[in-house]
């Protein structure tokens, strides 16, 4: 199994030296991909500007947008936002897609939720056509720079349910799931259900599954940091919620985070992306430490 590391773009203090030693650090450490996650109204660092740097700033691990509400955006725009960075990582590049779950979103970007699953679904065909040189409307000239992968990169659904992994199974390279809890009855439902899917519709292939969960490791408090940023991520859900969450943060000491990976390598998840609860530089060197030696 891969393991990625998300940059702590959702934890608080997060500056210029954070993107730096941590894109430098993952790099050079025992990972498989870089990535970070889109919110709007929330306090974190802009997604695609943010992958920008780590795709400039890495050499070796793929660079994983984890995920584009899809349908909050302008497709032609994130369509040349997505070949750049393709450019940019010279063809290290994948894609999550999804609809989101927080309205708050939508509202600030100006989109409707209305007809949201279709318009992923319309979406993600026009990424590909327009990848493929199809003008956005007639007359356009082609939208560039031309995509390094063939085709464009690889699309990960961001799917849960019989239906919404349905209608991924029709078009994604695989799914991008995320247990906040790392609870391995839930990947491993999570990861043959997707199989299934895949499956069902006749793919030959099976689809790539990510999983992930929040952490902390290396700092001190590391269960108190890590239930404060699980409550400060989720509080727009609600606080009794976001508490209840928090109380049970699990993943906040180095044996957690070995049974957290262990559990996810053996539900059948093919990547497991770590996403710190803090900007704190001794996570990321603890982190690289573990895997390094699991």
């Amino acid at each position: 199994m891969q393991i990625g590391v998300a940059l702590p773009t959702m934890a608080r203090g997060y500056t210029r030296a954070t993107t730096l030693d941590w894109c430098l650090g993952i790099d050079s450490g025992p990972f498989s991909s870089i990535s970070c996650g889109e919110r709007i109204t929330f306090h974190n660092q802009e997604m695609l500007v943010t992958n920008a740097a780590a795709a400039a700033l890495t050499e070796n691990v793929r660079v994983f947008v984890n995920l584009i509400v899809l349908p909050t955006h302008p497709i032609p725009v994130i369509a040349k936002q997505i070949a750049t960075l393709d450019v940019l990582c010279d063809g290290r590049l994948t894609v999550g897609v999804g609809i989101g779950g927080r309205e708050h979103d939508y509202l600030a970007a100006g989109a409707s939720m209305e007809r949201r699953h279709q318009r992923l679904d319309d979406g993600v065909a026009q990424l590909r056509a327009l990848w493929a040189g199809e003008p956005a409307f007639e007359g356009a000239d082609p939208l560039g720079p031309p995509v390094v992968q063939a085709g464009g990169p690889p699309l990960l659904a961001g799917a849960m349910g019989p239906k919404a992994l349905a209608r991924a199974a029709k078009w994604a390279d695989g799914i991008s799931g995320f247990s906040i809890d790392a609870n391995a009855e839930g990947m491993a439902m999570a990861a043959a259900a997707a199989k299934q899917a895949w499956l069902t519709e006749g793919r030959s292939e099976a689809p790539h599954i990510v999983s992930g969960c929040f952490y902390s490791l290396g700092v001190e408090d590391s269960q108190a940091t890590l239930g404060g940023f699980t409550y400060d991520y989720l509080e727009i859900f609600g606080r009794e919620f976001a508490q209840a969450m928090s109380d049970d943060a699990p993943v906040w000491n180095p044996d957690r985070l070995l049974l957290a990976l262990d559990d996810a390598e053996s539900a059948g998840v093919d990547e497991f992306i770590l996403v710190p609860g803090t900007v704190d530089p001794r996570c990321l060197e603890a982190t690289i430490e573990l895997v390094a030696n699991r």
